[in-house]
């Protein structure tokens, strides 16, 4: 059921949307999950070694397809906001076709670069040929993958965050089913964790698109949509291409990082890897209020009702803080039985060991994780990509350093340090662009400051096909006699 968030409570519209989605980012880290878990618990350490040793070049495509999505969502949020269901119907249309030709592109990209990747993060030579299996499979289902997110995005951004709860719970759960019946009846190894991926968001995603066709076809429009827009897909990039860049840097910096693991042994890439899905785990599902404020904060700033963007940020982070302070209490208490669902009851005490000095130094830092997502979605509704761009970086690129310093001093608690660091600077950064409004379109400061107020037919200036062509406001006196 697609929902309008320019109306009602705030808090109870956020939290109405956010269950589900909430639920959704749960399933889909129990689906990253479901591989290491199996390969860990029925093929060894090295198995989940070689899933851990993947991940980094996974996180990558995963990147790419989030990135890709995040531009949908919020231009047809904002196109849905502004009630402009033609151009919001080509939206759509032009995401799907774009998405998936990426998706091909990257495929291929992605199975003639795989062997060099692998040597770039200096995967052990124990592990190279299962993570080389896994990862051919993986990049085999990318088109899936992107299917999905394209989705989900599109979903999202129409106020429908139930839809593809319901698909990822179905996923998630075949795909459970499906690695028990590869790995422990039928003895296919590492190829079937990856198979087993492959086959369930495959038929989740070609569900999930042809739920989106059906549902798109019964909105009524004046006229026919367009199948291909040029200038929606530049307005998609110039969000979709930051935030690309953005879960990539990301990703890259996993990825160094990775980089910095693998030669201190198996023991600890296997450590490392359990822990940093954990925390992933976390920090996703952590996630799901600040994507629901991002297609709220969308939506509003499309009605042009800046003070009810304010209202949601303040009901998110209450919101955001409640569901951390859960997951810290978690960790503490139960990280050690946690990390054995990954490594099984057999392995050594160093590994489990390993794998908590993580969890623990890095979980109190939480909460500005949290802080900096609310203010970060923001600026992606608004479309203030560029202050976007900076309060990522800064981050990474602190982190990423910082690990490279340390660990040669302080061997992993160098890596393990060096996350809260990155994310302080992150977060006061993040604070301060929201502080000073660069999220507000130029158009509505204009006129806020030269106290006028914009008419609701007004709403047309967001999805003007002319980028040239501005709307004019129109004083409130002159409103009441439109």
């Amino acid at each position: 059921m697609m929902t309008d968030m320019t109306k009602g409570s705030p808090f109870k519209i956020l939290l109405k949307f956010v269950i589900p989605l909430l639920l959704s980012m749960v399933f889909q880290q129990m689906y990253n999950l479901a591989d290491s878990v199996i390969a860990g618990r029925y093929l060894g350490v090295e198995a989940l070694a070689a899933t851990g040793a993947a991940y980094p070049i996974t996180v990558l495509f995963i990147a790419v397809a989030t990135g890709a999505s995040v531009g949908c969502s919020v231009v047809i949020s904002q196109l849905f906001g502004a009630h402009d269901q033609v151009r919001m119907r080509g939206a759509v249309n032009t995401a799907v076709i774009t998405l998936v030709t990426l998706a091909l592109v990257l495929t291929a990209g992605g199975e003639l670069l795989c062997p060099s990747l692998m040597r770039l993060i200096s995967t052990p030579k124990n592990i190279f040929e299962p993570t080389m299996i896994y990862l051919r499979i993986y990049i085999a289902g990318l088109l899936f993958l992107f299917l999905y997110n394209t989705a989900t995005a599109i979903f999202n951004g129409l106020g429908d965050s139930r839809t593809p709860l319901y698909f990822l719970a179905f996923s998630t759960t075949f795909n459970v089913i499906l690695d028990v019946l590869f790995v422990s009846k039928l003895d296919m190894g590492i190829a079937g964790v990856g198979w087993a991926t492959l086959i369930a968001q495959g038929i989740s995603s070609l569900l999930a698109i042809g739920t989106l066709v059906r549902r798109l076809s019964r909105i009524p429009v004046s006229k026919k949509p367009v199948r291909f827009d040029t200038h929606l897909l530049r307005r998609m990039s110039m969000i979709a291409i930051p935030s690309i860049c953005q879960q990539s840097f990301v990703s890259i910096g996993v990825f160094c990082v990775q980089g910095l693991i693998n030669p201190l042994g198996s023991n600890t890439v296997a450590a490392f890897s359990a822990a940093l899905k954990i925390s992933t785990f976390a920090l996703m599902v952590m996630n799901a209020l600040p994507n629901a404020l991002s297609s709220y904060a969308a939506q509003n700033i499309g009605a042009q009702d800046i003070p009810r963007v304010r209202q949601g940020i303040r009901a998110c982070i209450i919101m955001s803080g409640t569901v951390i302070g859960c997951i810290i209490v978690l960790f503490f208490f139960a990280g050690e039985h946690i990390l054995q669902l990954f490594l099984g009851s057999t392995v050594n005490g160093v590994v489990i060991s390993i794998g908590m000095e993580y969890l623990l130094i890095v979980a109190p830092f939480y909460p500005l994780v949290g802080i900096k997502n609310c203010c970060d979605s923001v600026l992606r509704g608004g479309g203030a990509m560029g202050p976007f761009m900076v309060t990522t970086l800064a981050d990474l690129v602190l982190r990423v350093a910082l690990a490279y310093i340390l660990v040669p001093i302080m061997g992993f608690a160098g890596v393990c340090y060096a996350y809260p660091m990155g994310w302080i600077i992150g977060t006061s950064i993040s604070i301060l662009f929201y502080v000073c409004d660069v999220w507000v379109p130029k158009y509505i400061r204009q006129a806020k400051r030269k106290g006028i107020s914009l008419h609701p037919i007004h709403r047309i200036h967001i999805s003007n096909p002319e980028p040239k062509q501005k709307a004019a406001a129109i004083p409130e006196k002159q409103h009441r006699h439109a």
